[in-house]
């Protein structure tokens, strides 16, 4: 060991926590006095070797820790006395022994039968804790975990230098540092399996998460002195044993208290009450209730998440998805406390302006952001946040948004609301600084220009539009020192993206990753997603060589070193994680065929590229996913749209599942009976589509805001790019133009992060637009990704906007070029600086360009095929569609 640094007497104990120090208190919770005995023993053992004093200060009615004649000094104190005798005499034995002595103290919470108070145990702590520390003592103390108020453990906690978790989980026992104080390593807070004398960290997030939920914690926000409803009915639930609330749930009392809990907690939204009243069960809601902080709702994302996994567990046909699902770990930050931070900081009257005119500017939002950030929490609020972070360790987390309206029955809000990695590495405060920081960061979310414009467009300006907050353990494994998931993505009960007859809809759809899932939610550049139409899982849209084109690139991981998030090239990963599961991901890609590998050894991974052939050829996914969508679909009533990760157990070869969210989808078009005209007038024709994704008409639409790709990838330099997305905004917001209707069409993928690929432009900017056109010229380097399955296609179902990808070369596809290329441009009538961008984006008035015609677009679903077509007969039209 370093020079300066006592030993615990178990060596891989001192390694995890780089040894003791002269100064230390030791508190270690325990489920059992046997537990404690199994650290003193040999921390007395070492002590006395290296010619320790070691003081026993025995006050315990229970059996003595340490026996007599094994060296040691017992000094016996009776807390009968009272506190302040007590107090003084242990002070008195501090004082005499003086400095360097070792000292083992009985169980602390044993002082409580005597004292009839935790506040007096605290007290005890606080007053002889500081003086140990300056005579450079080392102390050990325990507390019986769960039996002490969540004020007086956090008081011991602030004093101690160190705070240890010892708890037996399946017969094995387990060792989880919570606090070492002026010491870090990047496994020091991390559970331990402690056995034959090791130390092994738990790394895969369902293995912690079984441990830290089986091991059990005090409830963190509970009030037993309130009369409020929050707190009363939650007490009044709390006078019974749980064997007596099991047989007591269906009479009309606790029904009648199950019913008032779920509403403060879920709501009393229609949809969502019908689902919670069938599936949740007064158990599950106290366990929401036990690990929620502050008071309020827990919002829509996490209560859709949870219905997901007990439908999905309470169904007994088939799959036994109790044994499939990952353990689920999350905590709930209530929706309470989002209005508490507003009205302490000032900020209130803000959010209350900003709501009222739905609108704020990028700069603006900036400012607004920044004084978010310098808010504060109450301190009641804060001492539950270090709880929270003391129970996840050096967990990775993420801190997502939860709002009351979200992943609501209509109202996803995928993606406007923030979501906040957390690596979690470091120290208690800088652990505690970075999950703040996401806290307010989610919170100012709430008034950004995306989510102002969506609930505007909505009518949701007025709506009671609180912002909870979901903190899940991210799902995945530590692989040197990255962390990610194996498989994560999107699934869809529904298949709306057909690029062949022979799919079946009704089977679903995944958008499939490797590593976290965030590369299968948002555009990303250059880089794409598996796509997996369920019916037909081995069949792709692209065929041969171009399979490596539209294939994953990078891989979005926690980089636990940096302690942030980061993507990383696949090769990176290839080169230098010795993944367990790669023959599950993985494909060699030579001379332009593709072959799959048969065992775990990739022959040549540097010509690896990202198929997940084998994970859907091989293992039971596929089965797995297609009943996991089929039962939740319905349950609900409504196709759904989930997030999840997967990995393979490595103990049982089984693939293990975790929804991290669900909610339910509503896609326009599916059911409205549209019919492509057969013969459209000659020369009508402006675009012609094979791949529609959904359905719809929308008629006698006057604008087509018409981006030349070509011009667009050679002539148009990153600057020029950036104000052709303000100006599709500013056309976007146009009174006129959204009382007469436009349609967008443009390169490659809008809304994209690389400006190169796409559009820049983010949901306020196109929310007001009929039809969306992705149009893909492959010699100008822009091809869309079908966006099925991320936020931006949400954004597009959620508002009606009918999207349609454009391959104007494909011959199944037409593309009236001398309409768009002789019409003349009517940008300067909207946009004041037009001059400079007309050569790259035009404005066309469809009436004006084609004699008094509009623009009609029809899309079938069922087919796929849409048409876009100049219609002259303006009445007669309106009575058609």
């Amino acid at each position: 060991m370093e020079s300066g640094t006592i030993s615990s007497g178990i060596p891989a104990l001192d390694s995890v926590i780089e040894g003791l120090r002269c100064g230390d208190n030791v508190v270690w919770q325990v489920d059992s006095l046997d537990n404690y005995v199994q650290v003193v023993q040999p921390f007395v053992k070492k002590a006395l070797k290296n010619d320790r004093t070691v003081i026993y200060v025995r006050f315990s009615p229970e059996r003595s820790i340490l026996q007599e004649g094994e060296g040691h000094i017992r000094e016996d104190v009776d807390p009968g006395h009272g506190f302040d005798a007590f107090s003084a005499q242990v002070n008195k034995i501090i004082e005499e022994r003086g400095a360097g002595a070792f000292y083992v103290f009985d169980n602390l919470s044993s002082l409580v039968n005597e004292w009839a108070t935790d506040e007096l145990l605290a007290n005890f702590f606080q007053v002889t804790c500081p003086y140990l520390y300056e005579l450079d003592t080392v102390a050990y103390f325990a507390l019986t975990r769960g039996r002490h108020s969540h004020g007086a453990v956090a008081r011991i906690r602030d004093t101690t230098q160190v705070l240890i978790d010892l708890y037996h989980v399946d017969e094995k026992l387990y060792v989880h540092p919570l606090k070492v104080f002026d010491r870090y390593s990047s496994e020091m807070f991390l559970p331990h399996l402690f056995s034959e004398g090791t130390l092994s960290p738990l790394f895969q997030s369902g293995a912690a998460s079984h441990i830290s939920r089986t091991a059990g914690r005090p409830m963190i926000g509970f009030k037993t002195d309130s009369i409020a409803p929050w707190e009363s009915v939650h007490r009044k639930l709390f006078e019974y044993s749980d064997e007596e609330l099991r047989r007591l749930e269906h009479t009309p009392e606790i029904q009648a208290l199950k019913q008032e809990l779920s509403r403060m907690i879920i709501g009393s939204e229609f949809e969502f009450k019908r689902l919670a009243d069938e599936y949740f069960t007064l158990h599950d809601l106290l366990e929401i209730r036990s690990r929620l902080i502050g008071s309020g709702r827990i919002g829509g994302k996490a209560a859709g998440m949870l219905l997901a996994r007990r439908i999905l567990r309470k169904d007994s046909q088939g799959a036994d998805f109790s044994k499939i699902l990952e353990k689920h770990d999350s905590f709930y930050i209530g929706s309470d406390v989002f209005f508490t931070f507003l009205i302490n900081n000032d900020l209130f009257r803000l959010r209350l302006r900003l709501t009222r005119d739905s609108q704020i500017s990028t700069t603006e939002f900036e400012q607004v952001e920044a004084r978010f950030l310098e808010g504060r929490f109450p301190d009641e609020i804060m001492e539950q946040f270090k709880d929270l972070l003391y129970y996840f360790g050096q967990a990775p987390i993420i801190v997502r948004s939860s709002s009351l309206l979200e992943d609501g029955f209509g109202n996803a809000f995928a993606g406007k609301y923030r979501s906040e990695f957390c690596a979690n590495q470091g120290s208690p405060e800088a652990r505690l600084e970075a999950f703040l920081r996401a806290v307010k960061l989610v919170y100012a979310s709430s008034v950004n220009p995306d989510a102002l414009a969506y609930r505007r467009q909505r009518g949701l300006g007025e709506s009671d539009e609180q912002m909870a907050i979901l903190v899940q353990r991210v799902s995945g494994s530590r692989f040197k020192s990255f962390f990610f998931p194996p498989f994560a993505g999107v699934a869809f009960s529904r298949n709306f993206y057909r690029w062949t007859d022979r799919i079946d809809p009704a089977q679903g759809m995944i958008r499939l990753v490797f590593g976290l899932g965030t590369r299968a939610v948002n555009r990303v550049g250059g880089d794409y997603p598996r796509l997996i139409a369920l019916s037909h899982p081995l069949l792709r849209p692209e065929l041969g060589a171009k399979i490596a084109f539209y294939s994953q690139k990078r891989v979005d991981v926690l980089d636990l070193t940096e302690n942030n998030f980061r993507s990383v090239p696949l090769g990176e990963i290839i080169r230098e994680l010795d993944y367990p599961d790669q023959e599950l991901v993985f494909s060699m890609m030579e001379d332009g065929f593709i072959s799959d590998p048969e065992s775990v050894w990739m022959r040549k991974p540097e010509k690896s590229i990202v198929t997940f052939n084998n994970l859907l050829a091989r293992t039971d996914f596929i089965k797995l996913m297609r009943e996991l969508l089929a039962k939740l679909e319905a349950a609900y009533g409504y196709p759904v749209d989930t997030e999840f990760t997967a990995f393979r157990d490595a103990s049982t070869a089984k693939l293990m599942l975790n929804i991290v969210q669900c909610r339910p989808m509503r896609v326009p078009g599916v059911g409205e009976g549209v019919v492509l005209p057969e013969t459209p007038p000659k020369g009508s024709i402006l675009f012609r589509a094979s791949r529609t994704v959904w359905g719809g008409a929308r008629k006698d639409i006057r604008y087509i805001a018409y981006i030349d790709p070509k011009a667009y990838a050679v002539k148009a330099s990153l600057d020029t790019k950036r104000h052709i997305g303000r100006i599709v905004g500013e056309l976007n917001r146009h009174p006129e133009i959204i009382r007469d209707r436009i349609i967008m069409m443009g390169p490659g993928r809008w809304g994209s992060s690389n400006i190169m690929l796409g559009v820049n432009t983010t949901y306020s900017d196109i929310n007001n637009t009929s039809v969306l056109v992705e149009m893909a010229r492959e010699e100008a380097g822009h091809v869309p990704d079908v966006s099925f399955g991320t936020h931006f296609f949400l954004d597009l179902v959620e508002s009606r906007i009918i999207y349609l990808p454009l391959y104007p070369d494909d011959p199944n596809s037409d593309f009236n070029s001398a309409f768009f290329e002789s019409s003349p441009n009517s940008l300067g009538k909207f946009i004041r600086e037009a001059g400079n961008f007309e050569e790259f984006i035009k404005l066309i008035d469809v009436p004006l360009a084609s004699g008094n015609a509009y623009a009609h677009v029809v899309a079938d679903p069922q087919t796929g095929k849409s048409l876009c077509f100049l219609h002259t007969d303006y009445a007669r039209s309106k009575e058609r569609f």
